[in-house]
């Protein structure tokens, strides 16, 4: 069995348990070429959730559980791909299927490649080596070994896809020598995610994975992506994630409904003020914004209520829609012509949910103690009913939240659904040392449904605190061949 040697890094004690698990792993990696180790967490959204993508600040907490990446160099154009965890997934592409005519292929045509549901999870892996090669002009003449092994619950709405995003990124980076800082990677990492496998979220998840700080909330302004700091946690307060069992996903229908219908009603608002707009591709529209400069977040809840509101319908055809405005500006979603959009609430939402998690940074930045904390956790029950109003929400995290509520007197404040909602995690902010609640709560939530969830707790540091490690096979050990 073969067994490696760090030299080059600091060593975490989940990275080292993932070196182990490298050392139980043979016939994958060859004996002489050093080996690449990248780390990336995934993260609890603490506040601001799907106002990404309408240019909220949002606050969110990198988690301890990560995805590590192990990487090395092959003399071929070949990349093999071995996933291992739960479920062990494999895959071998050529680097030579990603060009046409010495040119990186087209977003549209690698997302056709990789919608096969046997070969879509490599698409956050492979898309990594397309992003570099159009963006950063990467032309790889070698391959590679790619091994993968995640801590991060899949499906559950802490990111599992960005954390294996930016760990990929990252271990590419380095050992193709593609200069890219944390920012810059975090934004490469969505192109990955929007463009090639199909999913459309905002950018807090991988900017959050990429620059997160252990037990800080990344201060992230979604414009598109200003990283504004962190917020330490105070020492009488502490974060949980609990798993609500019903399985999320951004790709699904009501999420993409709902960012649809937000940006159907900046364009409706738009419209109403007077804003050049210019036709793009069919069903895309171009605004020469100089007023909120793209983002409904930049309007504030008293202008909203006065000017807008009543301009926006509940409920829009998405084809009378399109009849009448020609297209949105989001460049990732599509406006279905037999749609229903709730454009009123959806707009609204991120207007509110800005102000929201304004307040709640701005109690973090001034804390005065425990006399505070109700005020946090009623901000976090009014963005978690915004999400509901929306129709992203789910009988088992409303469910988690009205725990929270009846468990006040044991010490929670405050909860919300997470994410793209439609289930997942639901952050739960109480005092620190209240596991004897938070146990309550998940016992009571048994009885209920019959599942007894997960809790994420703890954090770690984003990949840019980690950087990477090198590795080499110890001399002594036997070889092997890839």
């Amino acid at each position: 069995m073969p067994g490696y040697q760090v030299t080059k890094g600091s060593v975490r004690p989940d990275t080292s348990s993932f070196i182990e698990h490298l050392s139980s792993i043979e016939n994958f990696f060859t004996s002489d070429q050093p080996i690449i180790v990248t780390r990336a967490p995934g993260r609890l959204d603490v506040m601001g959730g799907i106002a990404d993508y309408s240019g909220s600040l949002v606050l969110q907490l990198p988690i301890a559980a990560a995805t590590h990446v192990a990487l090395q160099p092959l003399e071929s154009t070949h990349v093999r791909i071995l996933s291992t965890g739960s479920e062990q997934r494999s895959l071998e592409l050529d680097l030579a299927e990603l060009s046409r005519d010495n040119q990186p292929i087209e977003y549209a045509e690698a997302r056709e490649s990789f919608a096969d549901p046997n070969r879509h999870w490599a698409a956050y892996v492979a898309g990594v080596f397309l992003v570099l090669m159009r963006e950063k002009h990467l032309r790889p003449n070698h391959g590679a070994l790619i091994l993968i092994h995640s801590s991060v619950p899949e499906g559950k709405g802490v990111s599992s896809s960005a954390a294996l995003e930016v760990a990929v990124m990252k271990a590419v980076s380095v050992a193709y020598g593609v200069d890219v800082e944390s920012r810059e990677l975090a934004l490469l990492c969505q192109k990955v995610e929007n463009l090639i496998a199909g999913a459309p979220c905002g950018i807090m998840d991988q900017m959050t994975s990429a620059c997160g700080e252990q037990n800080q909330l990344l201060e992230l302004l979604c414009q598109p992506a200003i990283l504004k700091g962190t917020l330490q946690i105070p020492d009488e307060l502490n974060l949980w994630g609990i798993d609500s069992g019903v399985r999320h996903s951004v790709s699904g229908s009501d999420y993409g409904t709902v960012r649809s219908a937000a940006f159907m009603g900046y364009r409706i608002i738009a419209n109403a003020c007077g804003l050049p707009v210019s036709e793009s591709e069919p069903g895309k529209v171009r605004i020469d914004d100089p007023r909120w400069h793209g983002y409904l977040a930049n309007i504030s809840p008293a202008e909203f209520e006065s000017k807008y509101a009543r301009l926006l319908p509940d409920l829009l055809n998405g084809s009378d829609f399109l009849n009448r405005y020609q297209g949105i500006t989001d460049t990732v979603t599509i406006v279905r012509v037999d749609g229903e959009y709730p454009v009123l609430q959806a707009t609204q939402h991120p207007v509110y949910e800005n102000a929201r998690v304004k307040s709640f940074a701005s109690i973090l930045k001034n804390w005065r103690g425990t006399i505070e904390a109700n005020e946090l956790g009623q901000l976090m029950f009014e963005s978690h009913q915004s999400y509901s109003d929306c129709g992203l929400g789910s009988e088992a995290t409303d469910l988690i939240v009205g725990l929270t509520r009846d468990l006040s007197d044991e010490g929670l404040f405050g909860a919300r659904i997470t994410g793209g909602g439609s289930g997942g995690t639901v952050a739960v902010l109480g005092r620190r040392g209240a596991n004897t609640a938070i146990e309550m709560l998940r016992q009571e939530f048994r009885e209920r449904t019959g599942y007894l969830p997960l809790v994420i707790s703890g954090s770690s540091p984003g990949a840019r605190n980690f950087d990477h490690l090198e590795l080499q096979r110890n001399s002594a050990t036997n070889s092997s061949s890839a």
